[in-house]
């Protein structure tokens, strides 16, 4: 099935997918009972602010570089779902809340549980986000596009509203150093991508799955090193962060596929037409290796853990992911060059 079209599915799947919505939706809803307030300034946002909606745990390290990053890219306000991190990111991220420009939730429950966070970014994008822009991201995803240097999120999603288009797609791309993982050293603050500046430009393959019409992108780095042997079990690449949200909108998987279903065209993968981004992701920071070794444990990754073991168990072996084949990361330009982030015309 090509990438690029919404396969036709019977009335009956299309009953099913509008039930599945509306579970999702009820998901949601029902999460708000889960997420405990601890900081609230969402009297703070503005028309026509794009809000960014993060569910973490542990990533002390990376939020001093990861809000600066994207409050320099215009966000005007952040969602943040704490899962009872424990490595001082709750009382950091308190303290950056004094600015305004955050609120804050804290919830104790199983990640795994909750559809992997979706059900309480569900909620908060239904209460807060309806009919507003709003970008969905892990902590180690840094959104980059085709003109970031001189166009923030706000221009971005005023870009695409001309466009009539309601959403912006990004392939999650793997960055890693040279040499060993463990090894380097990385102070909270740093750019990532001055560490993680190396990156696999392909292969990648993509297809539309039935019946949702999600793109299934596959390939990059951790497919070469960890999923060689089983490549169906690699790592989905695909993502749509960005969306004018409304509160009909479900999430299904991460930000990988949403409902109703037609939103997944918004994206078509690397080399598609149209405007599309580059999630770069900086996951293989020197903690990766420690924190492998306590994600196998927890078990909250992965509908099942068991079949991943081997890939905790090759990062906590400090592998060296550089080979002859890896670019050296340039910024988005590059990216564009390469077909791998859609060219955006201002």
């Amino acid at each position: 099935m090509s990438a690029d079209a919404l396969p036709r599915i019977s009335v009956g799947a299309a009953y099913r997918l509008r039930w599945k919505r509306r579970r999702c939706l009820w998901r949601a809803l029902r999460a708000r009972h889960r997420l405990q307030q601890v900081v609230n300034n969402t009297r703070n946002i503005k028309p026509g602010d794009v809000v960014v909606v993060v569910v973490l745990r542990n990533e002390h390290q990376r939020l001093p570089h990861f809000l600066q990053y994207y409050r320099d890219l215009g966000a005007g306000h952040f969602l943040i779902v704490d899962n009872n991190s424990t490595d001082g990111s709750s009382y950091y991220v308190r303290q950056q809340a004094g600015t305004g420009d955050i609120s804050i939730w804290r919830t104790a429950d199983s990640y795994r549980d909750s559809r992997f966070g979706v059900d309480w970014a569900g909620w908060l994008l239904m209460r807060y986000g309806h009919g507003r822009w709003c970008l969905t991201v892990d902590a180690d995803e840094l959104l980059t596009y085709d003109g970031i240097e001189t166009h923030d999120l706000r221009d971005l999603a005023a870009c695409l509203e001309r466009r009539g288009q309601i959403g912006f797609g990004a392939l999650l791309l793997d960055l890693f150093p040279k040499g060993p993982l463990g090894r380097q050293t990385y102070a909270p603050g740093q750019d990532p991508t001055s560490l993680l500046n190396w990156f696999d430009p392909g292969p990648f393959r993509s297809r539309r799955q039935a019946p949702r019409g999600n793109l299934w992108v596959q390939g990059g780095t951790r497919d070469r090193v960890f999923f060689a042997q089983s490549p169906d079990r690699a790592p989905t690449l695909n993502k749509i962060p960005l969306i004018r949200w409304n509160r009909r909108y479900a999430y299904t998987n991460s930000t990988h596929a949403l409902l109703p279903r037609h939103l997944n065209m918004l994206y078509g993968g690397p080399g598609a037409p149209g405007p599309s981004g580059v999630l770069l992701h900086t996951k293989f920071l020197p903690e990766v290796v420690q924190k492998s070794g306590i994600e196998q444990g927890r078990r909250q990754h992965f509908h099942m853990p068991d079949l991943f073991d081997d890939y905790y168990n090759g990062i906590q072996k400090y592998p060296d992911l550089w080979h002859p084949g890896a670019l050296r990361y340039q910024g988005p330009e590059q990216l564009v060059d390469l077909g791998l982030c859609g060219r955006i015309a201002w």
